[in-house]
């Protein structure tokens, strides 16, 4: 197509290099239809129009001058923000285009047509401003887009909405903040083929942890419908996340975590004579099914990898689904900016030591805790009545709101996930948020004083009042090497990945019991014997919990399985030892459906649990539903980092009927390099410890378990508290004992515990025995790396 001045250029001309002619937006998707349509990533057609052609558009319409007499009158104080941005727009929009220049853009647009096989196309047409999407320039949504734009003439009147938005009261104040000069701006327009998302999904997606920036997941937020209610905050969406790593190999299916959304609205295209698109609600159907298979969540991690490898840096990424194919597409990508810049040489910690009553729940955003008045403010409209330092709350933001989302001590919404505007704002100030809670613009008013936790995980909570607050700063930088290894206690998949930055030797404690009361809440043998639980109000509970499962059982397995993969993936490819499930009996009844399956004992501490509950009639099959988990976590989603832990193995011939049930349930010591390793925490797996390391790849010392039983003193007494000591001499000898025996049957052999932490010397003298390892709270690390390192060094180690 023979083109004038260059004012429009079809995708596959464009690349990287071309941000000043054509914007960051168009040049990306010319540098993705380049060079990665043959990798496979599908990027709908479509041509730009570029600078070159904004500027001829300004000229021909005396536009330069107009600009620069209304710019002149807002910094003199003689027009207001609004009166200046809404002069400019109005001269855009009553321009006229440059003859030869409308019939480039209506001659691309035919050949779009013709290539797509549609008459009158439907096309997305996207601003792309020479600033917009660069490094130092990233909040999104400046300029505008719109959507199924059909015809000749209502494709001119897009565009000229587009460079009419250049001069939105937002952007304008933008660019102010930024520096940039506004005749040295100009606007490229991307018009590209429609994905028929509005009868499929849509959404977008980070190669990046949001909130963490753990570098090793790709994050996919998806909803029904057109891709603006994601980028727009009102709606909460599906949330997927797979693991890099492992997406190379086809046979693996990592995905690591599955979160339904509300999803209670879509945008659809509208109908002939109304606007474009429209908002409906969505079906009941729509609400309870997931957006995407798991299939397709595989396709996009898989592009997100692609995509990330070709920029050589984290991506932001836009993609949608047909409804009508069924075809999978990318529609934008640009450089992640918050995340990827983050300091890695510190790392501060919050953590809460006393709260008040849990008001809200919602999407964490942050990593911070903030204490603060509450300011409600439910429109717009009255932005005014906003209090610097005040928790905003509010039902959702738009670009309007950044002004006062800059003044705000933190911002809690109703609707929105951890793509939407509310949640990128958020980030880029570095304000706490939380996001997606449903409910907050109707528990919370204003005046009241609360506390916004996002320090607790995936998961951000709203508590009544000013709670107590730790902080503390780590020093990740200059921690010292050592040979024995420090690994990490972890328990909630939700917190997993704050902690990655720590140059941990893996996690030598997974407790998999914080996953099954926290994620699955369900007792297993409820769910084994559903159909003839007596528990009308536990069935109630479960078939909501459960709801889209045919077997009930199969729910147990993926919640499990899942939690425990974000605590795989966090360390990966270092061990990561998940202790098989250790709840005592009054526990366990406390699950729901769990009272009917559990006996009462006077001492659950020593009564049933750990190994005797596997190979039991009580339990087997619970234990069973363990064990697949387990399965399907190293077999089906790759994590071979997980080493299995069977605590309070009472005797040898336990141990065998245990490996006996765990191999009839497709875990079998030494197959697909399978390790399994026992809790010492009872005084015969010291004295038995020959007999143990002959069955058991490893050991790990439960100190307090051996402590309280070693001295027969209850670990929870009050009145017996100043006795209990693992550092008494009896205690010294069971661990020097078990880590001498282990280490001569080529066994390994750590000890999990706050002992290290808490004294010096106690680190000494388990680096003076030997041990392989210690494994401590995150918070700890640190510490203890210190603790250990200068045991060493007095030691010659």
């Amino acid at each position: 197509m023979k083109q004038h001045d260059e004012s429009v250029l079809w995708f596959e001309a464009l690349g990287r290099s071309d941000v000043a002619r054509v914007g960051g937006k168009n040049a990306s998707l010319g540098e993705m239809v380049r060079h990665l349509g043959a990798r496979g990533v599908a990027v709908p057609p479509g041509f730009a129009t570029t600078a070159e052609g904004y500027w001829r558009f300004v000229e021909a319409n005396g536009l330069r001058e107009t600009i620069a007499a209304a710019l002149r009158d807002l910094a003199a104080g003689k027009a207001t923000l609004a009166e200046s941005g809404q002069i400019l727009r109005h001269a855009f929009l009553r321009g006229d285009w440059p003859a030869d220049m409308a019939a480039d853009i209506v001659r691309a647009y035919r050949v779009l047509c013709e290539r797509i096989g549609r008459p009158d196309a439907d096309v997305a047409v996207r601003s792309s401003a020479t600033a917009e999407d660069l490094p130092d320039a990233s909040f999104a949504g400046q300029q505008e887009t719109f959507l199924n734009i059909r015809g000749e003439a209502a494709l001119l009147d897009a565009c000229r909405r587009c460079y009419a938005s250049l001069f939105t009261d937002r952007a304008i104040s933008y660019r102010q903040t930024k520096g940039f000069d506004h005749l040295r701006v100009a606007l490229s327009i991307g018009v590209q083929a429609m994905v028929r998302s509005d009868v499929g999904g849509a959404g977008v997606m980070f190669t990046i942890d949001t909130e963490t920036g753990f570098d090793r997941v790709a994050v996919i937020d998806a909803a029904w419908g057109l891709g603006e209610s994601v980028v727009q905050g009102t709606v909460d969406p599906d949330e997927y996340q797979v693991f890099k790593p492992l997406l190379a190999d086809t046979a693996l299916r990592p995905i690591i975590e599955k979160r339904r959304g509300g999803k209670a609205q879509k945008m659809i295209y509208a109908g002939e004579g109304e606007r474009p698109t429209r908002t409906v609600p969505t079906s009941r159907a729509e609400r309870e099914a997931w957006v995407l298979s798991d299939d397709d969540i595989l396709l996009l991690g898989r592009w997100a990898c692609a995509i990330e490898a070709h920029y050589g840096c984290p991506m932001d990424i836009e993609w949608a689904k047909d409804g009508q194919s069924g075809q999978l597409f990318i529609v934008q990508a640009r450089p992640e900016t918050v995340q990827s810049r983050r300091s890695t040489g510190e790392y501060r910690t919050w953590r809460i030591k006393s709260k008040g009553k849990r008001l809200v729940t919602g999407l964490s955003i942050g990593e911070a805790v903030v204490t603060g008045r509450v300011c409600l403010i439910e429109d717009a409209r009255d932005i005014d009545r906003f209090v610097d330092g005040a928790i905003l709350v509010t039902h959702n933001t738009d670009p309007d709101w950044v002004p006062i989302m800059k003044r705000a001590a933190a911002i809690v919404t109703d609707r929105g996930g951890r793509t939407s505007h509310a949640a990128i704002v958020s980030r880029e100030l570095g304000l706490p948020a939380i996001v997606g809670t449903g409910d907050a613009t109707r528990l919370l008013h204003g005046e009241q004083e609360v506390t916004v936790s996002c320090a607790e995980g995936d998961h951000g909570f709203v508590y009544e009042g000013a709670a107590e607050v730790e902080t503390e700063l780590l020093d990740l930088q200059n921690v010292p090497a050592t040979k024995t290894k420090i690994m990490l206690n972890l328990a909630n998949p939700a917190a997993a990945f704050r902690w990655w930055r720590i140059a941990a030797d893996g996690v030598g404690l997974a407790r998999m019991e914080f996953v099954v009361s926290n994620h699955i809440k369900i007792h297993p043998m409820a769910l084994v014997n559903f159909d003839t639980l007596q528990d009308a109000g536990a069935k109630r509970q479960i078939e909501a919990l459960t709801a889209g499962y045919a077997d009930k059982t199969d729910y147990f397995v993926d919640r499990l399985a899942l939690g425990l993969a974000r605590l795989a993936a966090s360390q990966h490819p270092k061990p990561v030892i998940v202790r098989m499930s250790d709840f005592k009996t009054n526990e366990y009844a406390n699950l729901i459906g769990g009272a009917a399956f559990e006996p009462k004992e006077e001492n659950p501490m020593i009564g049933f649990r750990g190994a005797s509950r596997y190979y039991s009639p009580r339990y087997r099959a619970g234990f069973a539903l363990e064990c697949r988990a387990i399965a399907r976590l190293r077999q089906e989603m790759g994590f071979t980092n997980v080493v299995v832990m069977i605590p309070f193995c009472r005797s040898v011939g336990e141990a065998d009927r245990v490996l006996a049930v765990m191999a009839e349930n497709g875990l079998r010591r030494g197959e697909a390099d399978l390790e399994i390793y026992v809790m010492c925490e009872i005084p015969s797996n010291v004295i038995l410890a020959k007999a143990f390391a002959e069955r058991f790849d490893g050991f790990s010392i439960g100190s307090n378990d051996l402590t309280q039983l070693t001295l027969g003193v209850d670990r929870d007494s009050e009145e017996l508290a100043e006795l209990f000591d693992e550092q008494d001499e009896a205690v010294k000898w069971m661990i020097e004992n078990v880590i001498d025996e282990a280490h001569k049957a080529g066994a390994k052999i750590g000890l999990c515990g706050q002992g290290p932490s808490d004294h010096p010397e106690f680190a000494e003298f388990l680096v003076e025995c030997g041990i392989d390892s210690i494994s401590v709270s995150p918070d700890s690390f640190v510490a203890v790396k210190r603790h250990v390192a200068a045991a060493e060094r007095r030691r010659g180690v």
